[in-house]
């Protein structure tokens, strides 16, 4: 039997999920949830239904992941407990500062109602969180950096675009070359936010919409610019569609230490993503694991879960043997 997927939400992310569920043989992919009117979304699997987002109660029982893919700014911190009550779902929430809270909202929710819910999936949060645990563990005198870009967030966009008088916008994430070349000389520099990282976004901004303030609303956000050197600029629709189409991404996650009795010898553990696609990426992260997500909840599991609650086995669509036999 496969793994019964829904989705919610159809933009990047959601289509996304879509290719990942075609490259997956044991899930199908059963509904896509809409806040559009349904007749105007257009899909690529053949056969499936789509709903609005009012129905989607009519359908839990056809159901065994829902997969949240609205944006961490306002969607999902209300979506996720939301929906944790009838689903187990898995979401990409992905403002770090506030994922503890985010956590106990949701931990409520699917305890209180016996389902799994999987928070904060992707590569970062989710695979680079799972990297800077393993360089901490591994190397526990040394010192964890995580680079990301070039490339376009989805979260940041997102938070952008939210802005009043915002009709679009793209927002880049720049790490500083020198800032990268010091922590992998060994040196273990402190660095500030501000010293690893710029940030460039591109904005389109409503007719007649104050450019002052938008500029000043995006460089004063807290978690998402305030604490990095922002430049914004204000472009039309067409350039942006002309010039910032893609969805390019990647980055770096580098454990840096010393090792020996005086500690007279460098090691270092670098992890590295270079992505043409990154809401594709994202999304096969997410739908490994709603894999695991299935398979906690078969186990009896409840509540909500990191990634550093699943073991790798459970991401899997082998068996404990032939991974052991394969890949080990």
């Amino acid at each position: 039997m496969k793994i019964r997927i829904g989705i919610l939400g159809y933009g990047n992310l959601g289509k996304g999920i879509e290719c990942a569920i075609k490259q997956n043989d044991d899930m199908e992919l059963v509904a896509v949830f809409t806040r559009r009117p349904p007749e105007k979304v257009k899909i690529l699997t053949e056969g499936v239904a789509i709903y609005h987002v009012d129905q989607i109660l009519d359908k839990k029982d056809d159901i065994d992941v829902l997969i949240l893919c609205g944006g961490s700014a306002t969607d999902l911190p209300v979506q996720t407990p939301e929906y944790a009550k009838y689903f187990n779902v898995v979401d990409s929430f992905d403002t770090h500062a506030r994922i503890p809270e985010h956590f106990a909202a949701v931990d409520a929710s699917a305890k209180e109602n016996g389902n799994v819910a999987m928070i904060s999936c992707g590569w970062d949060p989710g695979m680079f969180s799972i990297n800077r645990l393993y360089g901490e563990a591994v190397l526990p005198k040394g010192s964890a950096y995580t680079f990301w870009g070039k490339g376009v967030s989805q979260g940041h966009s997102d938070a952008i675009r939210r802005i009043d008088g915002v009709a679009n916008a793209i927002q880049y994430t720049i790490p500083i070359d020198e800032a990268l070349e010091a922590v992998r000389s060994g040196s273990n520099p402190q660095l500030t936010a501000r010293q690893k990282h710029l940030r460039e976004c591109f904005v389109v901004a409503e007719e007649g919409a104050d450019l002052t303030r938008i500029e000043q609303e995006i460089k004063t956000m807290p978690n998402y610019f305030a604490d990095y050197d922002t430049i914004v600029h204000f472009i039309s629709e067409e350039t942006l569609k002309k010039e910032h189409a893609g969805m390019a991404h990647g980055g770096f996650v580098i454990q840096s230490s010393k090792t020996g009795w005086n500690e007279e010898n460098i090691a270092i553990i670098e992890y590295s993503l270079k992505l043409d696609s990154n809401p594709e990426f994202t999304s096969l992260v997410l739908v490994a694991y709603a894999r695991a997500v299935y398979r906690m909840k078969k186990e009896g599991m409840s509540g909500c879960k990191t990634v550093f609650d699943v073991a790798p086995a459970y991401l899997s669509p082998y068996s404990a043997e032939e991974l052991r036999k394969r890949i080990l």
